[in-house]
């Protein structure tokens, strides 16, 4: 691997803001590092780059432990390095140019000077999706060809998927998981992730079935609903006398005018909204009090206080004890 973290950790006073962080970036590889605002990206970015002190860990380029050499000696880069160079620049010129255009620049800048390690912090924020797949399209090409290691930070979840390769997910200054952005997605490991990776209906179940049972059956709290729901391993089942809660996001339930698939968890539901998102609409649903919400492309013959049925496949259905 390229780029190694080891344990990093750092702390403000008593409050830990990074705790034993450690993933490997690989050449060639743009590694996502996704997070709500206040997660920790940008803290555990500056002492990376050594721009700040740490409180225990180590950062190891090709295989050489850089954590005490300053950020000058470590020839890393980012937008940021640049934007005084690029902003001089601009000031020079006869021609106006807007604060996105001179980041823009920066950013590309930054992506031709790049020798090993280049860091993005929320450097697309903003971006119109336009210039965002035109500059993401550039930073591929150059990451191929130039066999950079490049470490993206962003608190959009779409831009990771579309931009990196492989991704962590970094929750209160701890990594909570790190895999391809669609598996992290499709497969979030705990609810925090699938949480805050995109929309996700989640609700406080209790099982019924035994933990030997080939298809586990769960009691919503709210509607009190018999919902059937993956097989998974017996330690991720939680206790008969305890709530999990169970995930399926909005794009898997399917709805529909009475057809009966008792298989699929088929429920009675009320329309209670219907916002339209351009190329998708978000349909909001009251199943006898377990509030869902659905997304389809194209919604045709629903509208609020209309009455359906709602299907939410089994296999769709993930198990959380946290």
């Amino acid at each position: 691997m390229s780029l190694k973290v080891v344990k990093l950790s750092k702390r403000y006073n008593d409050k830990w803001v990074l705790r034993d962080v450690s993933f490997e970036v690989a050449d060639g590889e743009i590694y996502g590092l996704f997070g709500p605002l206040g997660a920790g990206k940008t803290t555990l970015l500056d002492a990376m780059q050594g721009n700040t002190s740490t409180n225990g860990g180590s950062v190891f380029y090709r295989d050489t432990d850089v954590t005490t050499l300053g950020r000058a000696a470590r020839r890393f880069r980012s937008p940021e390095a640049v934007h005084a160079t690029i902003l001089e620049r601009f000031l020079k010129s006869d021609n106006s140019f807007s604060k996105a255009e001179r980041d823009l620049a920066a950013i590309s800048s930054a992506i031709d000077s790049a020798e090993n390690v280049l860091f993005l912090d929320e450097s697309f924020c903003g971006m119109h999706f336009r210039e965002f797949e035109s500059i993401t399209a550039k930073l591929r090409e150059t990451v191929r060809e130039r066999g950079l290691s490049v470490i993206f930070a962003s608190n959009n979840f779409e831009q990771i998927m579309i931009a990196s390769d492989r991704a962590a997910v970094i929750i209160n200054g701890g990594i909570e998981q790190i895999g391809a952005p669609k598996d992290i997605y499709e497969s979030p490991e705990s609810r925090v992730v699938a949480e805050v990776t995109g929309r996700n209906n989640l609700f406080a179940a209790r099982r019924l079935t035994s933990s030997k049972a080939d298809t586990p059956e769960f009691h919503t709290i709210d509607g009190g609903h018999r919902l059937f729901t993956q097989r998974v391993e017996r330690a991720g089942l939680g206790a008969l006398n305890q709530n999990v809660t169970l995930a399926i996001r909005p794009e898997q339930i399917s709805i529909s005018f009475g057809a009966s698939f008792p298989e699929d968890n088929l429920l009675k539901a009320i329309v209670t909204r219907v916002q339209f998102l351009g190329a998708t609409t978000l349909i909001d649903l009251d199943a006898g009090g377990l509030n869902l919400q659905a997304l389809v492309l194209r919604l045709v013959g629903l509208n609020v206080g209309d009455e359906c049925m709602v299907g939410l496949p089994p296999d769709r259905i993930q198990i959380f004890k946290d």
